[in-house]
């Protein structure tokens, strides 16, 4: 199949094109850097001719709370119709576990209106829920270090590898349609504030993570809501493997 991959020069984006072609798949990397921008719609049309499925893994380059929500509107809205023009059968996008349930975070409710907006398109579509990827594990360090220390909550999470990211990804991609979620998640639950913790012990940094149960996460003070229901794909990559790679 053809699958143009939105997003496709990213962490997540890079990744699932390789894994798609080695699939024997097609796999159309779309990104500013090769001529593609939807937030603009310059090469969306052309890109998408004769594709037979568009896999949005984009993000913003801002997230503040009134441009990220108007990066995913209008990409979004731009994709779809794109994408409704040149009778793509299968739209899957990359979202958070945890959306719904973080109404208080300007980050998640932008992530609400993008599935809205697929969901409304009348696409067939699949929405791939996500926890943290381990590869983000220091941004979320550096957005929380104040005066060289580290304060993060206690907040539950289930975080992943990027590869098993683009590993659910692609099964998804190459499937039918779901119209529907599915979660996938790590092996293995931390405290916010652990996980970080552990990666930045694990690569020597001298900052030292205080517990602050009022800390946000992306606007938020969040407690579980960041973790997978019953139902989700769990990953195999356990984090001590992870950091073992690194």
């Amino acid at each position: 199949m053809k699958i143009v991959v939105i997003g496709g020069t990213g962490l997540i984006g890079s990744k699932l094109v390789a894994r798609l072609g080695e699939h024997g798949h097609e796999a159309v990397p779309a990104a500013p850097n090769t001529g593609v921008n939807t937030l603009t719609g310059e090469g969306v049309k052309e890109v998408l001719q004769d594709a037979n499925v568009v896999v949005d893994v984009s993000n913003s380059p801002s997230f503040a709370d009134d441009e990220v929500m108007e990066f995913f509107r209008t990409s979004t809205t731009n994709l779809t119709d794109a994408a409704r023009e040149a009778g793509v059968g299968h739209y899957v996008a990359l979202s958070v576990v945890g959306t719904e349930r973080l109404p208080e975070s300007g980050y998640m409710r932008a992530k609400v209106a993008q599935e809205e907006l697929i969901k409304g398109s009348g696409l067939p579509y699949s929405i791939v829920h996500a926890t943290q990827f381990f590869e983000f594990a220091g941004r979320i360090a550096d957005s929380a270090t104040d005066d060289g220390t580290v304060r993060l909550s206690g907040a539950a999470v289930q975080p992943m590898a990027a590869d098993d990211v683009a590993a659910a990804v692609g099964e998804t991609a190459a499937g039918a349609p779901l119209n529907g979620t599915v979660e996938v998640a790590g092996p293995e639950e931390f405290g916010l504030d652990q996980w970080i913790g552990t990666v930045l012990t694990a690569r020597r940094d001298p900052r030292e993570v205080i517990t602050d149960p009022q800390a946000q996460y992306f606007g938020a003070v969040p407690d579980r809501e960041l973790l997978p229901g019953p139902g989700a794909r769990l990953a195999q990559t356990r984090l001590s493997e992870w950091l073992t790679r690194q």
